[in-house]
């Protein structure tokens, strides 16, 4: 008996980065993103205006094209400058609460306080890396 010779899948490349293949994995808000150069994420509420430059000191990982860079916890000396683009909230979330066999049902809403934000650069000893 003779078995018909498998294809392989294609193989995907993870997440890659954009041409210059440089971000950087930041800790904000309790999470951890992934941010490139020139994106715009949506981060939660910051204490910031519109228009104003935001900066993070908590780099958990920078990559460019020297090579990775990985903290312990934190990579001495990298920063992460945001623009704030606006204030935003995210998608309502229905939150329903109910006891069997005690009519008791309770109904909520939720949406989260965003502040939208563009990464102008990422800089690693105070030198940017784009």
């Amino acid at each position: 008996m003779t078995q018909a010779p498998q294809k392989e899948a294609p193989q995907k490349d993870p997440v890659s980065a954009d041409a210059t293949g440089a971000y950087a994995i930041v800790e904000a808000s309790g999470q951890q993103f992934w941010l490139q150069p020139d994106r715009y994420l949506d981060l939660d509420r910051l204490n910031a205006d519109v228009d104003s430059t935001v900066t993070l000191e908590n780099v958990l990982l920078v990559k460019d094209a020297s090579g990775t860079t990985l903290g312990q916890p934190y990579v001495a000396g990298a920063t992460v400058e945001l623009k704030v683009m606006a204030h935003r909230r995210g998608q309502k979330i229905i939150v329903y609460k109910m006891r069997p066999k005690k009519k008791t049902r309770r109904k909520n809403g939720h949406r989260q306080e965003l502040t939208r934000v563009m990464v102008q650069s990422i800089k690693v000893g105070g030198k940017s890396i784009v």
